[in-house]
C-alpha cells in the first residue's frame, strides 16, 4: 500500500504528460513551461520569435515549435506540429499566448492638428489584441481536440487551460480597454468550451492572474502619473506579486489528478485583488 506521502504526490503528478505551452517563450507562459518541465512533464513552448523560443527551450531544457496565432491558419498548422512532434498525443494545452494595447480613446486627436492625420493605429488594438487573446484560443483548442481526445478518460480527463486576467473581471484604471474586455471573453470561452468538451472527457479552465513581473505589467508604467508611486503591490492584499510558483502551481493543480473534476473554473491567482479587497469607508 503507498504511504499517505506518496498518494498526495501522486495526487499532484503532471510527469508524463505531453504539455503544450503558447506564448512559452518569456513571461509567465515561460514561467508555467519550466513548471511542468520540473514536475517531469514532456513540454513544448511556442512563441512566434524563433530566437526567444529557441533561448527558453535551452534555458529550461525542453522543444519549441515557432507559431503565429493571430490566424486561423496558424492554429491549424502548430496544431499539426503537435501533432507529429508529440505522436497525436496532447494531454495538457495552455493558451497563454497574449497581447495587450494602451491607447487613450477620450484623446484619439491633438486638437492643434488636422483630424484626418490622427494616429492611424486602428480600432484602439481590438482587432489585434482579439484576434490573439479571444481568438486564436478557440480555434487552436479546436485544432487540438483529436490530440486531446487521444489518452483522455473519465478518471484522468485531458485539459485546457486558458490564462485570463483579473483585468476581465476589475476593470484597470489604465486606457487598456481591448485588453481587459478581451480577458472577461477570456473567462466566458472558458466556460463555453467546457460546457461543449466535458461530454469528451476534456476540462476547460482558466487562470486570472493578477500583477505579476512581466514585459506586459511593466508596460503598465506608461500610465502612471509622474510623481506617482509605481508600487503595483499597493493594491493586492497578500503585499506582493505573483511569482512563477504561483502560475506553474495553479496549472499543474488544474492538470493533475487532483483537478480531474474541476472544469468551466475561472481561479483568480492575484493576492487576493479581485477578492479580498474592501471599501475604505474611512476615505469616503
Amino acid at each position: 500500500m503507498a504511504s499517505s506521502s506518496s498518494a498526495i504526490s501522486s495526487l499532484f503528478s503532471v510527469a508524463g504528460k505531453n504539455v503544450l505551452v503558447t506564448g512559452g517563450s518569456r513571461g509567465i507562459g515561460l514561467m508555467i513551461a519550466k513548471g511542468f518541465v520540473q514536475a517531469g512533464a514532456n513540454v513544448i513552448l511556442t512563441s512566434r520569435d524563433e530566437k526567444a523560443c529557441s533561448e527558453a527551450a535551452s534555458e529550461i531544457q525542453c522543444r519549441y515549435v515557432t507559431s503565429t496565432l493571430s490566424t486561423r491558419q496558424g492554429c491549424e498548422m502548430l496544431a499539426a506540429n503537435v501533432k507529429d512532434m508529440f505522436d497525436s498525443r496532447l494531454d495538457v494545452l495552455i493558451n497563454n499566448a497574449g497581447t495587450s494595447w494602451g491607447e487613450d480613446p477620450w484623446n484619439r486627436f491633438d486638437p492643434n492638428t488636422d483630424p484626418s492625420k490622427a494616429s492611424e493605429r486602428a480600432n484602439f488594438g481590438f482587432d489585434k489584441v482579439f484576434d490573439l487573446n479571444v481568438k486564436s484560443i478557440f480555434y487552436l483548442t479546436r485544432a487540438c481536440i483529436p490530440l486531446l481526445q487521444t489518452n483522455a478518460t473519465d478518471e484522468d480527463p485531458s485539459r485546457v487551460v486558458n490564462i485570463g486576467s483579473i483585468a476581465g473581471m476589475l476593470p484597470q484604471s489604465t486606457p487598456t480597454h481591448a485588453y481587459d474586455v478581451s480577458k472577461a471573453a477570456v473567462h466566458h470561452l472558458t466556460k463555453k468550451l467546457a460546457a461543449d468538451l466535458a461530454p469528451q472527457r476534456i476540462t476547460v479552465n482558466a487562470l486570472a492572474p493578477g500583477y505579476v513581473p512581466s514585459r506586459m505589467s511593466k508596460g503598465l508604467n506608461t500610465w502612471i502619473k509622474p510623481g506617482s508611486s509605481n508600487d503595483l503591490t499597493k493594491g493586492i492584499p497578500l503585499g506582493r506579486m505573483g511569482n512563477a510558483d504561483d502560475m506553474a502551481g495553479a496549472c499543474m493543480y488544474f492538470s493533475s489528478r487532483a483537478g480531474a473534476w474541476c472544469t468551466g473554473v475561472i481561479l483568480n491567482v492575484d493576492g487576493g485583488q479581485a477578492g479580498a479587497n474592501q471599501v475604505e469607508i474611512s476615505k469616503l
